[in-house]
């Protein structure tokens, strides 16, 4: 239904990055990371609009009876792009499927860290001092229960609970950082400088990164067209996610400044209603964990599944399968604890392909015809936006990869 469908597609993109939203605008500057963060949502939900609109014409074109996935599009539109092309389809459409795994278990290793960071401020104000490798050791069960779902439908009351705790949790953050009063404006950075906007740019893009659902999505509601619709799941379930994602910002970079954390609750105090948020985020993000494996292992159990030649024990396989790849992206947040550098670092690097390049790419060879090309308009609109992206992709990818050896080095010492 339209009201499922808005919960999943909030719940996708309301998890980590939104508490990471003041580091992005410490990142940014008070006044160039709100324009930024305006100008980044608009572009992301056009690309949305712009995969679902490729999808379309490819089943139209092909005579089938539900829109394709995300890599299945892409794969599509080269099939029946330029002959030059063409050769290229198989090897874009398993891009994406890389880019969209690399993505979304990424996520799921930053959920592992948030965590564990909160729960550890959670047991320091009682006076337990636990390593934050361990603390993710002990989150590693109920992560993985909450993953043995396999049925979309079935995760939309733990989706559903997940925005509760998350709306909830944000909402009393930004009381405690209201309740004192914000500082004056002008003792906070306008603009930062180059290197630093490549870190608010990954922080930003992984927030807005939720292409990868867009699909699915749409493909399990009973009336599809309510989703890109003018006031279909997409623009308002965007729109609301946009609000708060530049609110939080806003609020936490003007209240903490420079001390502002990979998280906004991690500047919360010590009282119990304090905690008591951390408590309710963290499961909050729990909760979101499934929600994004399950992206990951619609791609990757298939041909998983082929390989092993485990048709016969299909769900036994799957349950095998899934606790795998939930320890994987375990060990993974064990190696790179550092949340606000992880965040900046999976964004630059592989929302950015997912969010910015590949649906501009796709909409030039889609509306390429025979002896002409798509259009100026087009043309122009899209090369704009790849470049854009580009210049993220790698000044994001090198200053986060920069930061998280300058952090190790730190630790080291």
């Amino acid at each position: 239904s339209y009201l499922e469908t808005i919960v999943h597609l909030f719940k996708g993109n309301i998890g980590p990055g939104l508490f990471a939203m003041g580091d992005a605008f410490k990142n940014g500057g008070l006044l160039v990371a709100p324009l930024l963060t305006v100008l980044i949502a608009v572009i992301c939900i056009h690309c949305q609009h712009v995969l679902i609109a490729c999808s379309k014409k490819m089943r139209d074109l092909r005579g089938d009876a539900v829109c394709a996935d995300y890599a299945i599009t892409v794969k599509q539109c080269f099939e029946n792009g330029p002959i030059k092309l063409r050769g290229w389809a198989h090897t874009m459409g398993r891009l994406v499927d890389v880019f969209i795994c690399v993505t979304q278990l990424g996520f799921c290793c930053i959920y592992f860290v948030f965590i564990s960071t909160n729960v550890k401020q959670i047991l320091q104000a009682y006076g337990i001092q636990l390593d934050v490798h361990l603390v993710m050791l002990l989150a590693f069960v109920p992560v993985l229960l909450s993953s043995l779902i396999t049925n979309l439908k079935w995760l939309t009351p733990v989706s559903l609970f997940a925005n509760v705790c998350m709306i909830v949790g944000l909402a009393i953050t930004l009381y405690y950082a209201l309740r004192d009063g914000l500082p004056e404006v002008r003792e906070r950075a306008y603009w930062t400088n180059g290197s630093q906007l490549a870190l608010f740019f990954g922080t930003a893009i992984f927030a807005f990164e939720g292409i990868a659902l867009v699909m699915p999505l749409k493909n399990a509601m009973r009336k599809p067209r309510q989703f890109e619709s003018t006031l279909g799941v997409l623009n308002v379930g965007m729109f609301l996610v946009s609000v708060m994602f530049m609110f939080a910002g806003s609020v936490g970079y003007m209240k903490w400044g420079e001390h502002v954390g990979g998280s906004l609750t991690l500047n919360l105090g010590d009282t119990i209603l304090a905690q008591s948020v951390k408590l309710m985020v963290s499961m909050g993000v729990l909760l979101g964990y499934p929600l994004q494996f399950f992206v990951a292992v619609q791609v990757m159990w298939p041909p998983a599944k082929q390989l092993c030649r485990l048709e016969g024990r299909s769900l036994g396989g799957e349950l095998l399968f899934r606790t795998l790849l939930v320890l994987v992206t375990l060990a993974i947040a064990e190696l790179v604890p550092a949340l606000g550098l992880f965040i900046s670092l999976i964004g630059a690097l592989c929302s950015t392909a997912l969010a910015l390049v590949f649906p501009p790419v796709i909409e030039l060879i889609a509306r390429s015809e025979p002896n002409k090309g798509p259009g100026v308009w087009i043309c122009v609109k899209n090369l704009i936006i790849l470049v854009l992206a580009l210049l993220g992709f790698f000044t994001g990818s090198y200053e986060s990869l920069k930061e998280i050896v300058k952090h190790f080095g730190m630790e080291e010492a």
